[in-house]
C-alpha cells in the first residue's frame, strides 16, 4: 500500500527505513530520496515510524 502517494513510498519502504533512519518523517523521507509535498501523509507516516520502532526494540529485547 502507498502511504505517500506525491513520492509513490510505500508501506514497506517506509518501514524498513524507520529501523535504519532516526528522526520524524521529513528525515525519513530525506533518507529516501524524498521530499514531503502535500504533508497529508505525514501523521500516518509517523505512526507507522512509532509501530515500526517499537516493534524493532522489543524485538531486540527479546533477543537479549
Amino acid at each position: 500500500m502507498y502511504i505517500c502517494i506525491c513520492n509513490a513510498i510505500r508501506e514497506t519502504d517506509l518501514r524498513s527505513a524507520a529501523r535504519t533512519c532516526q528522526g520524524d518523517p521529513d528525515a525519513v523521507y530525506a533518507a529516501l530520496g524524498k521530499t514531503p509535498q502535500c504533508a497529508q501523509c505525514l501523521d500516518e507516516a509517523a505512526e507507522i515510524l512509532i509501530e515500526e520502532r517499537f516493534a524493532a526494540e522489543t524485538d531486540s529485547l527479546q533477543l537479549a
